[in-house]
């Protein structure tokens, strides 16, 4: 296929030209893997600057984006990509096969830099927000090996999915510090103030009075950002709120349960060690069942059910994509819903792209990335919701993209007066910042 590049992908393609290393901000959608193939093209065969390229992705991405976008464009012609995935005999017969790409799977960055002699003078981090956290031994593996590359590209469309303390791990592998200092601890006491805290111990940290400016300006110089919509003729979209409620008993339980940590449900007796058990367990009781102890499921209403029937009755026909996040949550609604299909191999994707599947199951974090799934439907349910911005913008934005041709509906089933609001305000409050981080850094094509 020839490549016709919209006039925001020659700015991207350009910008990674002029700077060794960089970071692309780019909404879901915009094209990041073409526009990042076509300058490493230009680098390699034009410039001559670069001879042998690590990209790093997820493990869908790493299999079937990639080299589906490198054999799709006729420009790109004379790339040649080695697939270094599979058991290890696989993966070292991949290293060994002489190729201008070599593409990995994030999960084995660790066994790269501990059983190869590195050779790479470029590296790609597709969706780099995978290395937000300095405590990973993948962020570890890769910042013994950071000062051995030449030129490094950062991919992403969620810099700072849970707050702007992970920028720092993304920037370093960057830059090596030069932007935010070379020690995280460093950067927290510059930007940051403790918020939730116990005597000594430090559970979160805010921003200081100007903290974000001064965070956007230092790295401003080698990151762009681009909002799909800014630049993509992209779908109308109705993000809506179900509310449900629990009988006075139900939700007796409940409030019991989060003023004292244990409660009493038939039987077993359930009760939190701490404030993270009692956060997912809430969360867990507001979709309608918890685990108990030997992971038992316990029911404690049917609530998000009905919502989904009165939906499902609504659509009259039409797919829905319901995402869960909980094991008992599909196994409830596979249980009230038997015509309801998890979508996992590409046939399920086939099918549900043909509008064969009338209600399709799907996990967040299986499907992040990498999936195009808007031909066979337009509207999302959010059974469960996720603390994590990244997957949940991820998963809108597999319905929610270029070549939709209906209005996108986004249902989320909330359980009135329990912890979903919190996750809901949540996900809000970060995408907020977000966008403050997104506008910060937007290119201005033209000036």
């Amino acid at each position: 296929m020839k490549y016709n590049p919209h006039n925001y992908q020659s700015f991207a393609a350009e910008f990674i030209l002029e700077h060794p290393v960089c970071c692309l901000m780019l909404d879901m959608g915009l094209g990041k893997t073409v526009v990042t193939l076509s300058a490493l093209w230009e680098l390699a065969l034009d410039y001559f600057d670069i001879v042998k390229v690590l990209v790093i992705a997820p493990k869908r991405v790493a299999t079937d984006t990639w080299p589906r976008e490198l054999s799709k464009w006729e420009h790109l012609t004379g790339l040649t990509a080695s697939l270094v995935i599979g058991n290890r005999e696989q993966r070292e017969k991949a290293l060994n096969c002489p190729a201008f790409l070599y593409i990995i799977n994030r999960e084995n960055v660790c066994w790269l830099v501990e059983n190869h002699r590195w050779d790479f003078d470029t590296v790609v981090i597709d969706e780099l927000s995978s290395f937000k956290s300095n405590r990973t031994e993948r962020f570890k593996a890769m910042k013994k090996v950071r000062p051995l590359v030449h030129r490094v590209i950062g991919l992403t469309g969620t810099p700072a999915p849970n707050s702007l303390l992970d920028l720092w791990p993304e920037m370093y592998l960057l830059d090596m510090g030069q932007r935010l200092g070379r020690f995280i601890t460093g950067y927290r006491e510059r930007f940051f103030t403790p918020d939730k805290r116990n005597r000594e111990i430090v559970y979160s940290y805010k921003p200081r009075e100007g903290a974000e400016d001064a965070i956007y300006s230092l790295i401003s110089d080698i990151c762009i950002s681009m909002k799909a919509v800014d630049y993509l003729d992209m779908p109308e979209r109705i993000d809506n709120r179900i509310e449900v409620e629990m009988s006075a008993k139900e939700k007796k339980i409940y409030d019991d349960f989060c003023r004292d940590m244990v409660v009493q449900i038939g039987d077993e007796e359930l009760d939190a060690v701490n404030a993270g058990v009692l956060s997912g367990k809430l969360l867990q009781m507001a979709n309608g069942a918890v685990y108990g102890d030997d992971r038992r499921v316990l029911p404690i209403h049917s609530r998000k059910l009905d919502a989904l029937e009165d939906l499902v009755e609504a659509a009259n026909g039409k797919p829905l994509l319901v995402a869960y996040w909980y094991k008992h949550d599909l196994a409830r609604i596979r249980e009230h819903f038997p015509e309801a299909r998890c979508i996992d191999t590409s046939k399920d994707i086939s099918d549900w792209n043909a509008g064969k599947v009338p209600m399709a199951l799907i996990h967040p974090a299986s499907a992040g990335h990498g999936l195009n799934l808007q031909e066979g439907g337009c509207t999302i349910v959010w059974y469960g919701l996720t603390w994590s911005l990244e997957l949940y913008q991820q998963l809108n934005a597999r319905l929610w993209r270029q070549g939709q041709k209906h209005t996108v509906v986004i249902h989320h089933i909330i359980t009135k007066g329990t912890h979903d609001e919190d996750v809901m305000k949540a996900l809000e409050n970060k995408d907020m910042r977000q966008s403050n981080l997104i506008a910060a850094v937007r290119a201005r094509i033209g000036g």
